[in-house]
């Protein structure tokens, strides 16, 4: 059993429950955390069932998932369908719904013993992007920060840290990072003064950032995710931003640009991401564990930060603030 400081690799499993060579790529020290997909889902008992195994092997692993709401959402048979955050915005009580929307997705999340969603999307919508579209809150970069703002303080307040993504903002690159090298040719004043305005706001209230696979020539010839300008000088330095850089999945067509998955993770890391994602493709991961081995990288003692803060009891449906915030969003019809 390893216990300690995290690794710098997140990576997958491929079924519902640990197989013997999962729980031999889980003991290595460098693998850090594990996300969860659709295909691991069953329900409720089974997740419970799975986060307990990979915590027998690993205490100290990150566990993770997607769970944003609408067409980004894992966790489904038996728990609450979420709206994408563009629906919330509708709503004349908008930032208080996104706070009780907040607040339900972190419950559910760690009543199954996970860790973390990687929530919320911080991108604008410009109505350019077919892959961000309806997950982000809003256009308007005051109005997506009181949004996604009141949607932490939710998150926060049933005990999960917040995850801002994708960092400076995916909103206007029109191609689709799991499928392409998405371009954005605006400057970066263009960019400070509308897509990096949530991030800099939220800059104090968020404990984590995923940065975007897209290219901003007029900044850097990099990838957000592979560049020292946007992670070090920019998010780090002018926004004063001390918490984790998770990067997206290297695995995606987005992050070819740096090589192989063992160049990637390098790349990304060197850049200044303190953990490393390789999903869905468990060669890829081989390949990025024997670089971080070969590194003999260690991993920041800030992702201790992203751990669940409280894991409720299977009871918590009772609770009275659960029945609160169904009620809620059920009146604004945004949930069934």
């Amino acid at each position: 059993m390893t216990s300690g400081l995290q690794g710098s690799l997140m990576l997958d499993i491929a079924g519902t429950w640990l197989t013997a060579e999962d729980r031999q790529i889980l003991r290595q020290p460098q693998v850090g955390g594990l996300i969860l997909f659709a295909r691991n889902i069953e329900h409720p008992r089974q997740v419970r069932e799975l986060s307990a195994a990979i915590r027998a092997v690993r205490p100290d692993l990150l566990l993770a998932v997607d769970q944003e709401g609408g067409r980004v959402q894992r966790l489904r048979q038996g728990f609450v369908r979420l709206p994408a955050m563009r629906a919330i915005a509708d709503n004349d009580n908008a930032e208080w719904l996104a706070e009780q929307c907040g607040w339900l997705m972190a419950t559910e999340v760690l009543a199954v013993g996970l860790d973390l969603s990687f929530a919320p999307v911080l991108d604008l919508d410009h109505q350019r992007s077919a892959v961000v579209g309806s997950r982000a809150f809003e256009c308007d970069p005051q109005r997506a920060c009181a949004l996604a703002g009141a949607f932490i303080r939710g998150m926060n307040a049933a005990g999960m840290a917040a995850t801002g993504k994708h960092f400076p903002g995916h909103g206007w690159a029109e191609a689709d990072s799991h499928v392409a090298i998405p371009t954005d040719e605006r400057s970066l004043e263009q960019i400070r003064a509308s897509d990096l305005q949530p991030f800099a706001r939220l800059s104090k209230q968020l404990a984590a950032v995923m940065p975007a696979h897209v290219i901003y020539p007029q900044v850097d010839a990099q990838p957000a995710g592979f560049s020292r300008r946007w992670l070090q000088d920019i998010l780090r330095g002018e926004l004063g931003f001390d918490g984790v850089i998770f990067s997206d999945d290297l695995s995606m067509a987005g992050a070819h640009v740096a090589g192989d998955a063992a160049a990637r993770i390098e790349a990304a890391l060197n850049a200044g991401c303190d953990m490393g994602l390789v999903c869905n493709d468990r060669g890829a991961a081989e390949l990025a564990l024997g670089a971080l081995q070969r590194l003999k990288a260690s991993a920041p003692a800030r992702l201790a930060r992203m751990r669940g803060q409280a894991f409720p009891t299977t009871e918590f449906r009772q609770q009275p603030r659960w029945q609160a915030a169904l009620a809620d969003l059920r009146a604004a019809q945004l949930i069934d």
